[in-house]
């Protein structure tokens, strides 16, 4: 079934993800990611799972030139609306959706403070190149 998709299966062993690059890659991007959702509650990770995942699937990726969601539904995801003040009839939405707002501004400060981590880490090995 692969020979005919033109596929190629990958084998590997769940427990050394370093035989597969593409799946380490993967893991140390959701894995910063969580981390970040999760930055003063590590042992709430799992709450935030599909939050990752909806991240995977919307960041663009070099190597597709698209996101993987445009890959398996040839369109765009759409955009998350912010709750803002608005109220509904369910007290139990509510309470997800200004959760999840507030979450997603953390995580916007999260990411922030990840990028500039990473910057300076990168920069370390930079060297400011003059040329005559």
């Amino acid at each position: 079934m692969f020979r005919l998709a033109g596929t190629k299966l990958n084998r590997s062993s769940a427990y050394h993800p370093q035989s597969d690059g593409q799946t380490e890659v993967v893991n140390r991007g959701v894995e910063v990611y969580l981390r970040c959702l999760c930055n003063d509650k590590p042992k709430e990770w799992i709450k935030w799972i599909a939050w990752a995942e909806y991240w995977y699937n919307t960041t663009f990726h070099r190597a597709l030139g698209m996101t993987p969601f445009q890959v398996v539904y040839g369109r765009k995801p759409p955009p998350l609306l912010s709750y803002g003040t608005q109220v509904t009839s369910n007290v139990t939405l509510d309470e997800q959706l200004k959760e999840r707002d507030e979450m997603i501004l953390s995580l916007r400060g999260n990411l922030r403070l990840a990028q500039e981590q990473m910057k300076k880490y990168a920069d370390k090995r930079r060297r400011d190149v003059e040329y005559d």
